[in-house]
Order: C-alpha cells, then structure tokens, then sequence
C-alpha cells in the first residue's frame, strides 16, 4: 500500500512539474481585438444590416458569440483597466476616465497592478500593444513599461484620424485635455511621421506584429480608437455605404468597414503562416455605443455609452479558437471582460499577482466544466452614485433618483421595471451590492469631469519644461 502511495505521489509530482515546465510554444498565442465606442447591433453576428462586418463574423462562426458579454464599465478608461488587469477596477481606484497629465505617476494605472503584458511575460511571450493605451500618460505608465515589448498608437483617450491634424511632436506641446488627439503616433518612446489612416495604420502594424513574431509564444493587445469620435473616415470606406443617408451613421459605417478590413487580414494572415489553431481571438467594444455622439446602434437595449442599462455595459463580444472550441457556438450565460485575463493566465500556466475577478472560459466552452461563469456580476458608477449587479437573469440598478429591477430573460430591453413588486428580490440583491462595495476603494486621481479642478490644483500641468515622454 505505502509503495503504490508513493508511486501515485511521484506521478503526480512529475505531472505537475511537466505543467510547469512545458515550453512557450505549448501555449496558444493571444490576441484581444478591442473596438472603441461600438453599438452592440453593430456587428452581423448581432443583426447589423446596414453594416456588413464579414471579417469581425469570422471570429463568431469560427467560435462563439457571447450574447451576454460585458465589460466592467460603461466609457473607455475605467473599462480598459478592468479588462487589462482581470480585476474590477473599483478594487484599485481607476474609476475614472483619466486625464491627459502626462507629468502625474498617479493618472492611470497604479503601479501595484499587474497587466496581461506583464503576466505573460512571464510565461515567455512577446507582447505588443497597438493603438488607445488611456492608461497613463507619465512615462512611468506608458505600456512599454507595462510589459509590453513592442507599443505601435497613442496615449491619449481618442485621436484624429487623419496624419495632416497630427500636427503636435509630443505632449511636450499640449496645452489642453484634447491636444492628445493631435500629437504624432508613437512607436515605443519615439515619434513617427505615419502617412495612413489612424485605422489603416494600426492593422498595419498588428499584421507586422505577427508576421514578426510567429516563431515564438505572442501577445497582441489591438485596441483601434474606431468607431470613436472624430467621425472621419476616407472615401475608400465612405464610398461603400451610399445607401446611408444619415451623414453621421455612414462615417460611422465607414469607420465600422475599415476595422473589419483590419480584422480580416489578421485572421487571413493567421491562416497563411499556419498559426490559427495555435491562435486565440477574442473581439469585444470597450463600452456600449454612445448612440447620438457617433451614429452607433445598441438595439434591442435601451440606454448607451455611460449608463448601466444594457446598451452601455453589453457589447459585441465573440471568441475563436479553432480545433480548441468548438465552432458556431452561442453562448447566453453572462461573461465579462474580466475574463479574458483570467483565461490567458490559465492557458499560459502562471499564477497572477493579485486575486482575479475574471474566470477561465474555455472550460465552459468545450463542455468540461458545467455549471456558469459567475453568479453575479456588478457594476460602480463613483461619480454618480449609480450601481448595478447582474444575478442569473435579474438586474438591478440603483441609483439616486430612481431604482431599477429588470427580468432579462423576458424583458432584454429593460422596460418593465420590477423593484416596487419584486421587494424580496431587490433586498436580496442589494445586501450582495453592499458586500461588494466594502471591497471597493474611493477613486486615486481627478477624472475627465474634473478637468478644470485639476488644472487649477496643478497649474504646471502644461507647462513646457521639458519633453514629457523621453
């Protein structure tokens, strides 16, 4: 008996020292495709019809379509932070849009944070980030120092599309929060005379990216600022959508278009270098559609960017892992950006630094692990006092002026409001809500709302003194 005991704990030992010692090419690369401003109907694998996206549809039939996917707030920084780092981003005081403040260390992500980059890193990948970083600006924040290997975009939180209004050497020259959206792009800490468009640009380099770096484990975090304002978009793409009589949705349309084409390419060059069932694509927006700012579609959900109905918080979201997951799957059970962390992390075989909120998917996928992803999910708006949790197909949102409860099984577009009759159910909820936000810690730095507050605590904020980002 004590000769099999110990025959079975060698096993088991040699097992998990194999696990740990497998090489970088065992493990799949990674890439995240993340949109910015997309309206959840704005994708065919959601019933676009004025706006075919036949590349970003290649990940949905090769994969899964998340009818239920969510990011972990409702505008673009706040929303980044959560998805780079596996945590609710309430935990580490990023509740905020940050503000362009290139000389803070403390405007962006804090330090104390690991990101995706820095995680698998560690398990031997090659790590790019290209295009919207909005996660700090000071050169202790850029992503550079954040674990990646190779930054191809900007810092800022959106961008002119056009090379002829980049028309700033760096944020040396800024004067104001939106003079980020005029610098010239960076190519890790230098400046670049780019000649395409913004969209066009960032395909570009992720194409290169990969072609570069497919000899070995990679991690590619591709976040366009498309379909974001400035709605401009070139004659290439604008001349595909003359059906569209609303000016403002057929620049979106064409913003939409040049993404797919990005899209496309990258999962047509996955095919020809032989890597696409060594290849997983995750495709997400980093927010609901801000409808009336960009022409966008979130129906059947009723809201937009910045709230917590469904149109501000549930996004286009799909995954494709060919010859792992199984193909032409719909998946309604709730996930969250969160995920996408927690799921690299397993795959790659190393242990976070700090206590995820996200959870693996792939077990669920392949019909290996039963059951749900989570059993609930929540949401904090700081500034608004406004938060919303999500329980199997229950949604609450409270708020100061008015309280919200939602059946989402028959109700998706959030019109018959429940809290008044279903008092059982919202006081159930609300003591979860309260447990999660004595979790949750007051935000660390002045947001995009305190634009002026800030600049009249930091007067040198802008001040010339010296060049920022070298």
């Amino acid at each position: 008996m004590k000769k099999l005991q110990l025959l079975v704990s060698i096993l088991l030992f040699s097992l998990t020292c194999w696990s740990q010692s497998r090489s970088p090419e065992d493990r799949p690369n990674i890439i995240v495709i993340l949109t910015d401003d997309q309206g959840y109907a704005d994708v065919g694998f959601n019933g676009s019809t004025d706006i075919p996206t036949p590349g970003i549809d290649r990940i949905a039939s090769n994969g899964v379509v998340f009818s239920s996917g969510y990011v972990s707030f409702a505008v673009c920084g706040p929303s980044r932070a959560g998805l780079i780092t596996g945590r609710y981003q309430d935990r580490f005081g990023f509740a905020r849009n940050p503000l362009l403040a290139p000389k803070d260390s403390t405007m962006g992500l804090p330090l104390s944070e690991e990101t995706m980059a820095d995680l698998l890193k560690k398990a031997g990948y090659r790590t790019g980030a290209i295009g919207k970083w909005h996660l700090g600006a000071h050169p202790s924040l850029v992503p550079n120092k954040r674990g990646f290997d190779e930054f191809y975009g900007f810092l800022s939180g959106g961008h002119q599309y056009f090379p002829e209004k980049w028309v700033l050497n760096d944020l040396s020259e800024a004067r104001d929060q939106w003079d980020g959206y005029k610098t010239k792009l960076l190519k890790n800490d230098e400046r670049v005379n780019e000649q395409e468009y913004l969209t066009d640009a960032l395909s570009r380099e992720a194409l290169n990216f990969v072609n570069n770096n497919a000899d070995q484990p990679f991690f590619l975090y591709l976040a366009y600022n498309a379909p974001h304002a400035p709605m401009q978009a070139t004659e290439k793409y604008l001349s595909r959508f003359p059906e569209i009589k609303d000016e403002k949705r057929r620049t979106y349309a064409a913003m939409v278009s040049a993404v797919d084409d990005g899209v496309g390419a990258l999962l047509d060059l996955l095919k020809t270098l032989n890597i696409e069932e060594n290849t997983l694509v995750f495709f997400l927006s980093d927010n609901g559609g801000p409808t009336k700012d960009n022409g966008s579609n979130n129906k059947p959900l009723r809201g937009f960017k910045g709230d917590f109905f469904e149109g501000g918080i549930r996004v286009p979201f799909a995954l494709q892992w060919k010859g792992q997951v199984p193909s032409g799957q719909r998946y309604d059970a709730p996930i969250i950006s969160l995920d996408i962390f927690a799921t690299a992390a397993s795959l790659a075989n190393v242990k976070p630094k700090n206590e995820l909120d996200g959870v693996d998917l792939i077990p669920y996928l392949t019909g290996n692990k039963k059951g749900i992803p989570h059993e609930e999910l929540y949401w904090r708006n700081y500034n608004a006092n406004r938060f919303a949790i999500r329980s199997g197909d229950s949604k609450m949102i409270m708020q100061p002026n008015q309280n919200f409860l939602f059946d989402l099984s028959k109700d998706l577009s959030e019109s018959k409001n429940q809290f008044s009759i279903q008092e059982a159910l919202a006081k159930k909820l609300s003591e979860k809500l309260e447990a999660w936000k004595k979790q949750l810690m007051d935000p660390i730095f002045l947001g995009l709302l305190e634009d002026e507050e800030y600049s009249r605590l930091h007067p040198d904020r802008y001040t010339p003194d010296r060049k920022i980002e070298n």
